[in-house]
């Protein structure tokens, strides 16, 4: 399908690094910094979602779906009717269009697998409006009831959505958690959801809260911080990675010095 769409291939180079964070304590308790007050809950922006992956970061932003794929995190953005949501699989990356009741490929090889009106992707099934679900080749998955809000494949290779106000596991329909945050985790060993974008690793925990990108330590103090507008983290590869609505991608090592 996509080949049947015109194409433009946007590359825009990759915003320049910017200054090393101001601030690099100790990570021991003694040298911790105190916790900030907590994160102000704001509601997740349904027309902006992005998908993390080895590969690089995909997004969607009023439509417009895109990749920056490592190295370079150059920007592609192809000619498409409007998405509602990315995911990764296979190393492609995908947009759900249901206007065409399709996923489609945003780079590399051209593929498009009908799915109907798909409103949630995860990294390996598409989520219809009724909550059914297919993978990306096309074949029947476990889903849910109800339109999922967000969907997201956490450690050990679950699916977990929010759906209704809460945080389900997809495999055995288990309510994880009620009265659940707009946001999708992905963390170690599955997934929850807070009221701030975020990503959960073995290294630490990162945020965007308050004007900045954080770093906190597993008791929650904040360990390190960089200033950061709105926009969504996660990993890609060793490297916590950012986008912004307006498709800028920044990269940070685990240290939050940005490369």
């Amino acid at each position: 399908m996509r080949r049947l769409l015109p194409l433009s291939l946007g590359l825009l180079p990759l915003v320049a690094c910017a200054p090393a964070p101001a601030q690099f304590p100790a990570q021991s308790p003694a040298q911790s910094q105190p916790a900030r007050p907590a994160a102000v809950a704001a509601p997740a922006d349904p027309g902006f979602r992005a998908a993390f992956a080895p590969e690089g970061v995909a997004w969607v932003s009023g439509g417009r779906a895109c990749v920056a794929r490592v190295p370079s995190y150059r920007m592609s953005c192809p000619s498409l009717p409007p998405a509602v949501d990315v995911g990764w699989n296979g190393g492609d990356a995908w947009a759900a269009i249901p206007g065409l009741g399709a996923v489609i490929t945003l780079d590399r090889a051209a593929q498009t697998t009908q799915v109907g009106r798909v409103v949630a992707l995860s990294n390996t099934r598409a989520y219809r409006e009724d909550g059914t679900a297919v993978t990306y080749a096309g074949a029947a998955a476990r889903g849910v009831i109800g339109a999922p809000s967000a969907a997201i494949t956490g450690g050990g290779g679950q699916d977990y959505v929010l759906l209704g106000g809460k945080l389900l596991r997809v495999a055995d329909g288990a309510v994880l958690e009620t009265g659940a945050g707009p946001y999708l985790r992905a963390t170690p060993t599955g997934a929850k959801s807070a009221d701030v974008p975020g990503v959960t690793t073995d290294f630490g925990t990162y945020r965007l809260a308050n004007g900045e990108l954080q770093r906190l330590d597993t008791a929650g103090g904040v360990v390190g911080r960089v200033p950061h507008g709105p926009g969504r983290v996660g990993l890609v590869g060793g490297d916590v990675v950012t986008v912004s609505p307006q498709g800028q991608v920044r990269v940070f090592g685990v240290d939050l010095r940005e490369r």
